[in-house]
């Protein structure tokens, strides 16, 4: 009799066994299964294109970062921070004749009826600002990396 039970004993090992094996084996399977679905379906940061990423990322826009320019009755936020020290320096009625004609897209006709001047003065006066304004914003922008470069 005890033949008998050892044997029993040992076809319920090889069924154990052999139902361990399957299960791991179906794991593996589905283990590979996963990883090809990865493959497929997920990119790594590092993978993605400059474009692909620039879908990704958010910017924070806080308005207490930008200035405000009150004009007749508009409120006209300037978000670059080298433009907007440069248009302090203009007097209102300049400075009134850049944020009209590129931050309202205002005609020089346009800017001239809200001001009384004539179209062409504020083309002129246009022009001439803008030649001013690169001077200016580049003079900062070069204070500014002598700046970096001190420290």
């Amino acid at each position: 009799m005890e033949k008998s039970s050892s044997c029993d004993e040992l076809i319920v090992r090889k069924q154990l066994d052999r139902l361990c094996k399957l299960a791991l084996k179906r794991e593996l399977i589905d283990y590979y299964r996963h990883e090809n679905y990865l493959q497929e379906h997920e990119k790594l940061f590092s993978e993605l294109s400059e474009t692909e990423w620039n879908q990704l990322v958010t910017m924070d826009d806080y308005g207490a970062e930008n200035c405000w320019f009150q004009v007749l009755e508009y409120d006209i936020e300037v978000k670059d921070r080298f433009l907007a020290e440069s248009l302090k320096t203009l007097t209102e009625e300049k400075r009134n004749i850049i944020l009209f004609s590129y931050y309202l897209g205002m005609s020089d006709a346009e800017i001239g009826r809200r001001m009384h001047q004539d179209r062409t003065t504020i083309r002129e006066h246009r022009l001439n600002l803008l030649e001013k304004l690169k001077v200016i914003m580049e003079k900062k922008a070069n204070e500014e990396k002598a700046k970096k470069g001190k420290r």
